[in-house]
């Protein structure tokens, strides 16, 4: 019994604790905000960089990039962006 209730403790922490898979896009960037930290793909949708290891101002308009991202309350929230051929 003991061990069953170990157990379940641990996959509830893990369930709070563990972060949210990260989706990848590879796309061209068709708007730039770097006030409002966003920036939109060629895929229609808009993404925020707020994470202070992405950088937004190294990017232009049209150029292809690979981001990775997680949804956090509705918002596509980059963890990484670069350059792509």
């Amino acid at each position: 019994m003991r061990m069953l209730i170990g157990a379940l403790a641990m996959v509830a922490a893990g369930g709070v604790f563990s972060p949210a898979s990260a989706s990848e896009r590879i796309g061209k960037i068709t708007s730039l905000d770097w006030d409002k930290e966003v920036f939109a793909l060629d895929n229609g949708h808009t993404y925020v960089a707020r994470n202070k290891s992405v950088e937004l101002s190294a990017f232009t308009l049209g150029e292809k990039v690979k981001i990775e991202y997680h949804r956090i309350n509705g918002e596509r929230i980059v963890t990484s962006i670069r350059p792509t051929p």
